[in-house]
């Protein structure tokens, strides 16, 4: 059985010995080598072309990311598992977008990264659930609400008319005549499907559209 060649990057030096240890004990896992920083981890791989890498995301001198995306630039083959702490959309995304093959939590279970270790040897990706729910999230259309329809000048008059005042306020506070805002008024009612000024003000304050004192 040929094994899965695997290098291990993390700036933690127990953190990164632990993870080898326990790897090391697994027949079908060969590793490679290990690197303390994303610039090592590029040399790493140039010299031993592992088959999975296993990247931390911050380090010194070179961070996941950018190792992650200069590897593939010469080893598109290679299958980078990043393993973090970090799952905020500040660090999934660039992760995922630089070609991260798949992306675990360091709280994963040593038997869990073996199993991702094997998957991505296959070519199966594995995401953790909670980036997985935030990558839905960002990658599902946003419900649209009835005020995307008002163009800018009718969203400012429909926040003037939610903070209470009155047409002639408007037109001071907007710098337009009476007139312009009573047609703005009227568009803004048909859009939103509403039939007066108060049903109006109402729509603006459930929407978050005013800022409340």
């Amino acid at each position: 059985m040929e094994k899965i060649r695997v290098a291990v990057v993390d700036d933690h030096e127990m953190v990164r010995k632990g993870i080898i240890s326990y790897l090391e004990t697994e027949p079908c896992i060969e590793i490679v080598g290990e690197a303390d920083s994303g610039k090592r981890a590029v040399s790493l791989v140039k010299d031993t072309k592992p088959d999975v890498v296993l990247m931390d995301l911050l380090m010194e001198n070179g961070t996941g990311i950018e190792a992650t995306k200069e590897i593939l630039s010469f080893y598109p083959e290679c299958k980078i598992i990043i393993i973090t702490s970090f799952y905020d959309d500040e660090q999934v995304f660039p992760a995922i977008e630089a070609g991260a093959f798949s992306y675990m939590l360091k709280t994963a279970s040593a038997s869990e990264v073996i199993r991702a270790i094997e998957k991505a040897s296959r070519g199966e990706t594995v995401i953790e659930p909670k980036v997985a729910n935030r990558m839905m999230k960002r990658l599902r259309p946003q419900e649209r609400k009835p005020h995307d329809e008002l163009t800018e000048r009718e969203l400012e008059v429909l926040k003037c008319i939610g903070e209470g005042m009155t047409n002639q306020q408007i037109s001071e506070e907007l710098f337009i005549g009476v007139k312009t805002v009573k047609t703005h008024v009227s568009n803004i009612l048909g859009k939103l499907g509403l039939s007066d000024r108060t049903q109006a003000a109402v729509y603006a304050n459930r929407n978050g559209l005013i800022k409340m004192p």
